[in-house]
């Protein structure tokens, strides 16, 4: 892949994603609610799945999935995040997949495509791992996801430096969702979005739970130096509250497509 395309270090998601597989216990029920909306979709169709793939679901997918009779395989770029399914479980790159064709009847990945550089590809072969007929459930952040914190930051770096560096990953707009999964292959792709609104009493715990679920900055433009002292008590001071608590809002976009 060339480097002119490159907009996510994978090198760090997976420094991330091992580090925080230490604590994401701290954050499972915001993963789990998550994970759980992405698979209340399975009740809309009468089709009975057996073997599910679980992309990225750090330990929350796999037991709701077996909870409903299906077997599961899971992976994750992290090794040790991928250990924490319970079960059958790979370590594997979403961008290059080692699955062969037709191996599942359902692939899930619940908030974990949105660190991947080339996702219509990621997309392309997630599908040649269905069999024909096979689901897609995936659940990705889009426009909106933190836009508070964004905001927060910018405004806070531009006051104490004069310059803003990216700290908050580009998401995509809802709208191209849908699109996505027609240019990868899927029937039927269909994109609606589920909005969770998070509340912290104390604001340093929204940047210490984005630490815990492996979500901290892997920009491959990111500041490599030590941000100012200021910065993240500035913007965190700045966030909006509702109820006397800092507020923000995570939007995903929750997309289903059938192999044809």
């Amino acid at each position: 892949m060339s480097s002119a395309i490159e907009i996510f270090d994978r090198r760090a998601v997976r420094r991330h994603r091992d580090r925080a597989a230490r604590r994401v216990g701290g954050v499972a029920e915001v993963l789990r609610d998550a994970a759980e909306r992405l698979l209340d979709r399975l009740d809309d169709t009468t089709q009975r799945f057996t073997q599910a793939l679980d992309v990225g679901g750090r330990g929350m997918v796999a037991p709701l999935l077996r909870a409903r009779g299906i077997e599961v395989v899971s992976c994750d770029l992290s090794p040790t995040m991928a250990a924490l399914n319970g079960g059958a479980s790979v370590a594997a790159d979403e961008e290059f997949l080692p699955f062969a064709p037709s191996s599942f009847d359902l692939v899930v990945a619940s908030l974990s495509l949105h660190w991947v550089n080339d996702l219509p590809g990621a997309l392309i072969q997630l599908r040649l791992a269905l069999r024909s007929g096979g689901l897609l459930l995936a659940s990705v952040p889009v426009l909106g996801t933190l836009a508070e914190l964004r905001q927060a930051l910018t405004e806070a770096e531009m006051a104490l430096t004069g310059g803003v560096s990216p700290r908050v990953s580009p998401f995509p707009d809802l709208r191209d969702c849908a699109a996505l999964l027609q240019r990868a292959g899927f029937a039927l792709p269909v994109a609606d979005v589920e909005e969770l609104r998070l509340l912290y009493a104390e604001p340093l715990r929204l940047l210490n739970e984005l630490r815990a679920a492996g979500e901290t900055n892997a920009l491959c433009e990111r500041d490599r130096r030590v941000p100012p002292r200021p910065l993240f008590p500035s913007a965190l001071a700045a966030m909006p509250e509702a109820d006397g608590r800092v507020a923000a809002t995570l939007r995903l976009a929750c997309i289903t497509g059938w192999a044809p």
